[in-house]
């Protein structure tokens, strides 16, 4: 039996009101147009998202049991595509939340170790492709609640770590659905392809109306503020443009302070994630697995990445990103004016994985030191140059040295004035000279940090 959602009783008890004899419909309160928003309306509701910079991504579900293996077969794709990529019927997949047991899962654990890592804010995919949801969702009996063994909303405890230690709460969620009759793009019985973007379901526009915008708003009444409604699988055919405006009027009449990306419509160009002209809702640009090669000033984006080369968890993918590389990636994205979405894939047990812990380890050992020089800061005035990246913040320039100079100098050409030059971790003094060339910074003879030293310039 399926009750009257919250914001369906609240709309209807509005109207009532509205209609009583003797009051003017006038006095009628319209819902906004969010899509008509100020510049200093939409700077102030993005100003936490700008300034916190890092962020952890988490892909977890049912796919995280399989593992990247069904039936004995691996897939060469990413771990959370598994259903279509090796094309097991629906039927042939639910087995699995009968297995989903995370028994192991700690919230309180998972957000320490992004808060530890520098990280500012968490995306969960509360529900993927496969339309199984990891909240108690009293849509559907396809969610953790009702179809696994474990039976807690691992949204609901989620939420209360992260208000404890003041991490924002982000919730991914697909637009396609692989599960749902009305939705699934192979609704053939025999044809299992579910990514296939040749094919449509006539009933798509019921499935929203019925199934997605009721979990939509479960998701943003029950937990609290929410950051960030980041929306995926937006390329199905089904899913149309005037549909895109409607779904982000939807999601902030429920949040007016949320930020939503721009999958949430139609504009999205491929994997470059960046918005193509024109009247399209979201509020910033997602490239995934890349980071643009130059800054785009006025333009916010947002490049999410993997450790290894999957998103939900493979048991054989030991294919990592150094931490190097991982801080070289954060500090790289932050000089071009992006955000960092970094991803970990738990296990079904509810563990993210060892490799990944360390790697963010260190990334949060590198924050520790010089995180004044991520947080908040813009992009880089200059091209960025072959030793490192610059990010700059009011009158500070941040100078990230990648390759320390042999010659125990660096010259930036780029800058012509510093009332003081240190070192950002350790505040060590460092001696400088403007010449005619530029900056000339004196070096220590070994640099202090490896993976990257930062120099805090103090600029007139």
């Amino acid at each position: 039996m399926k009750t009257c959602s919250p914001l369906l009783a609240l709309s209807l008890l509005s109207l009532l009101v509205a209609c009583q004899p003797g009051k003017p419909a006038e006095q009628a309160t319209e819902t906004p147009n969010f899509l008509e928003e100020t510049p200093e309306a939409r700077a102030e509701r993005m100003a936490w998202w700008k300034e916190a910079r890092f962020g952890m991504f988490i892909h977890w579900g049912l796919y995280a049991v399989p593992a990247g293996e069904h039936n004995g077969q691996r897939t060469d794709g990413i771990g959370e595509w598994i259903m279509d990529h090796l094309h097991i019927p629906i039927a042939e997949y639910e087995p699995y939340a009968s297995q989903f047991n995370p028994v192991k899962f700690q919230a309180e654990e998972w957000v320490r170790i992004a808060k530890d890592a520098g990280m500012k804010y968490i995306v969960i995919t509360s529900k993927h492709h496969d339309g199984f949801a990891l909240w108690d969702s009293k849509v559907t009996t396809w969610d953790v609640m009702d179809a696994t063994p474990f039976k807690r909303d691992l949204l609901a405890e989620l939420a209360e770590a992260c208000k404890k230690e003041g991490i924002r709460l982000c919730f991914y969620h697909s637009i396609m659905d692989w599960h749902h009759p009305d939705a699934q793009a192979a609704f053939e019985p025999n044809y299992h392809q579910y990514g296939d973007s040749g094919l449509t379901n006539p009933q798509f526009p019921r499935y929203i109306e019925t199934y997605m915008k009721p979990q939509i708003e479960e998701l943003l009444t029950r937990y609290g503020d929410i950051g960030v409604m980041w929306f995926d699988g937006e390329w199905i055919p089904d899913f149309t443009h005037e549909q895109g405006l409607d779904l982000y009027q939807f999601v902030r009449s429920l949040q007016p302070g949320i930020v939503i990306n721009n999958r949430v419509d139609k504009g999205r160009q491929g994997m470059q994630g960046m918005t193509m002209a024109g009247e399209f809702a979201g509020d910033f640009g997602t490239p995934e697995q890349e980071i643009p090669d130059t800054g785009m000033p006025g333009v916010d984006w947002e490049s999410c990445m993997t450790m290894n080369d999957t998103w939900g968890y493979k048991s054989f993918d030991d294919n990592w990103k150094s931490t190097e590389t991982l801080i070289h990636n954060l500090i790289d994205i932050t000089s071009k004016g992006g955000n960092f979405l970094l991803n970990v894939g738990p296990t079904a047990e509810g563990l993210i994985p060892e490799a990944s812990v360390e790697r963010l380890a260190g990334m949060g050992k590198w924050m520790q030191l010089n995180s004044e020089s991520i947080y908040g800061a813009q992009a880089s005035p200059f091209a960025k140059p072959t030793w490192g990246r610059f990010t700059h913040r009011d009158n500070q320039l941040y100078a990230h040295v990648f390759d320390w100079p042999a010659n125990g100098k660096l010259l930036l050409p780029e800058v012509q004035s510093a009332q003081s030059v240190q070192l950002l971790a350790s505040g060590g003094a460092l001696s400088f000279v403007i010449t005619q060339a530029g900056l000339e910074i004196q070096l220590p003879r070994e640099a202090p940090d490896s993976i990257a030293t930062v120099i805090a310039i103090q600029q007139n």
